[in-house]
């Protein structure tokens, strides 16, 4: 194991942190946004704490089984559509200027709002380059109709999710991938080994107990997942790798502990705050 590298963090808006940026500055990006926008606003998040509406409306208990809330995106309006589009073609225009040429990015999304972001960043300059599909089994759906669940119990309302999508960007190559390789160190994604590249489907156990315990924030990722992210996106393991939105430090934890420099960037004091305690004591974890 390679020893833990520094990393900086910032209590900030990210693209006003972005704009600043030196261009050609970052080399990867990591990051799970708030893909919905509005779950992590502050009316919001305070109707999650006391359990009363808003898009955290999955109910804590159902059928029996006691949940934690997650946010509904069936509610989103087709002006909360258009407001995503907007913003990610906005955070995509600044994203493109400060990383270099064959830089790749990982974000998280939801299977009901990718497609908004996907055409949002293509249209920022950004080429598509697939879809990291994390099959994880603590995802909501599948539940009957609300208070109607006794009358049609042979009725799902929607799909129980088992699978997340990070959706995979890169900024185009400056010529071939070998010369941007050469030039820039990025352009292609690292493989586990010489004989495994690296593939789409990655089966992801939910975050252990212990790091929610660490970092209690709603969308906490699992090291063990992440890790595989941050390791990928660096082909040569060389560079600087950005979490504009880094909520608790998961991503920081991970390049920490793989011994790659990073920058956070969280605009929620109570998150930036548990980040500072966090990322430390993440990088620090084994994992299987």
């Amino acid at each position: 194991m390679k020893p833990a590298l520094e990393y900086e963090i910032h209590l900030g808006d990210s693209l006003e942190w972005i704009r600043t940026a030196k261009p050609n500055s970052v080399h990867a990006i990591v990051t799970d946004p708030p893909f919905g926008l509005v779950e992590y606003s502050t009316e919001h998040l305070e109707k999650r704490r006391n359990g009363n509406g808003g898009i955290w409306r999955l109910p804590r208990n159902h059928n029996g089984n006691t949940r934690q809330p997650v946010p509904r995106f069936t509610v989103l309006t087709k002006t909360q559509h258009s407001n995503i589009g907007t913003f990610f073609e906005r955070l995509g225009r600044e994203l493109y200027k400060v990383i270099v040429p064959g830089g790749h990015m990982f974000l998280a999304s939801n299977p009901l709002v990718a497609h908004l972001i996907d055409i949002a960043l293509i249209q920022s300059g950004f080429e598509k380059r697939g879809q990291i599909v994390r099959i994880v089994q603590t995802l909501r759906g599948g539940d009957r109709p609300k208070n109607a669940h006794t009358e049609f119990p042979d009725v799902s309302v929607l799909p129980r999710g088992v699978w997340e999508p990070w959706l995979l960007f890169r900024k185009p190559c400056e010529g071939r991938v070998q010369d941007n390789l050469r030039k820039w160190k990025t352009g292609g994604l690292r493989r586990p080994s010489t004989d495994v590249p690296f593939k789409d489907l990655i089966h992801s156990a939910p975050a252990r107990r212990r790091e929610r315990i660490i970092a209690p924030h709603p969308s906490l990722k699992p090291q063990a997942f992440v890790r595989q992210l941050v390791r990928a996106s660096l082909p040569l393991g060389q560079g600087v790798l950005l979490d504009p939105f880094m909520g608790s430090g998961a991503v920081i934890a991970a390049a920490s502990r793989l011994g790659i420099y990073s920058i956070g960037i969280e605009n929620n004091e109570e998150y930036y705050n548990m980040a500072m305690e966090a990322i430390p004591q993440l990088a620090a974890l084994e994992t299987q």
